[in-house]
C-alpha cells in the first residue's frame, strides 16, 4: 500500500483540480527529504475531494481518526513518530486551493476523537491534527532520510431516519504533508513559508476503515524498512 500510494495512478481524478496541477491525476514527491534552508517543522495532511463528475451521495459522511507522521532518521537508521493524533482540525478549501481560500467545514466531533465531515458542495475537505498534536512538529532538517504520513478514513450514514446512499459515494482521500518555516509562520501566496513533501494517491473511500498514505522512501527503503504508522495494524 505504501508503494502503491506514491507510485500508481489515481483511482480518479479529484474534483476541481485543473489538468495542469502535476498531481491531479497521479501521486508526487515534492521536496522530499529536501527541508528548505532554516526551515524548522514538518507536518501531515490529509484532504478530502468529490471525484470528478461529482458525488451523487447526499446523506454520506466521511469519518477520520489516527493522524501519523514519522520520519527516517540519518542518524540512526529507525523511524521516529513526529505526530500521532486522534482528532483533527481542517476547513473546507477551493478545490484549487487558490489563495488558500477557506470556510468552515460541516464538522461532527466524537468523545474518542474520531471527526466526520461532510462535503461542502464545490470545496474539498483539508485537514491536519490539532495543536495537540501539534500542529507542526519541531524537526532537525538534518536527519531526515525519509518522511511519511497516514491517515485513516470510512463512509458513514448522516442521517439515520434517510437511505443510506453510501455505495453509489464518489469520494476520493489522499495522504501527504507540508515543511513549514516555523511553528507559526502564515500562509503565503509566493510559497515563502511552506512547501508539500509529498501528495500521496487518491483512493475511493468504502464503509470499512481504510489507512491513506503518503511517503518520500523509494520503494527498496519501503519495503526492506516501512514506516511503523500503524503496527498495529487496527
Amino acid at each position: 500500500m505504501l508503494v502503491e500510494d506514491m507510485t500508481l495512478p489515481h483511482q480518479a481524478k479529484p474534483e476541481g483540480v485543473p489538468d495542469n496541477m502535476n498531481w491531479s491525476a497521479k501521486p508526487r514527491v515534492g521536496a522530499g527529504a529536501r527541508v528548505p534552508d532554516g526551515w524548522s517543522c514538518a507536518t501531515m495532511w490529509g484532504q478530502i475531494y468529490p471525484a470528478r463528475g461529482g458525488n451523487p451521495a447526499t446523506n454520506t459522511r466521511i469519518e477520520i481518526r489516527e493522524l501519523v507522521l514519522c520520519y527516517l532518521s540519518k542518524k540512526t537508521g529507525k523511524w521516529v513518530t513526529l505526530q500521532q493524533d486522534p482528532s483533527l482540525n481542517g476547513a473546507a478549501y477551493r478545490q484549487d486551493f487558490a489563495n488558500d481560500e477557506a470556510i468552515t467545514a460541516n464538522l461532527q466531533r466524537q468523545p474518542d476523537g474520531t471527526v466526520s465531515v461532510k462535503l461542502t458542495p464545490g470545496r474539498n475537505f483539508h485537514f491536519w491534527p490539532t495543536k495537540a498534536g501539534p500542529a507542526r512538529a519541531i524537526i532537525d532538517p538534518t536527519d531526515i532520510a525519509a518522511i511519511g504520513s497516514g491517515f485513516k478514513a470510512r463512509l458513514v450514514i448522516d442521517d439515520p431516519a434517510k437511505p443510506d446512499d453510501r455505495a453509489s459515494a464518489k469520494v476520493l482521500g489522499s495522504c501527504g504533508g507540508d515543511y513549514w518555516r516555523s511553528p507559526d509562520a502564515a500562509w503565503k501566496a509566493d510559497w515563502s513559508n511552506n512547501c508539500d513533501w509529498a501528495i500521496g494517491r487518491f483512493r475511493f473511500l468504502t464503509s470499512e476503515w481504510q489507512v491513506f498514505t503518503g511517503c518520500t522512501a523509494d520503494t527498496e527503503t519501503i519495503r526492506a524498512n516501512p514506516p511503523p504508522l500503524y503496527p498495529d495494524n487496527r
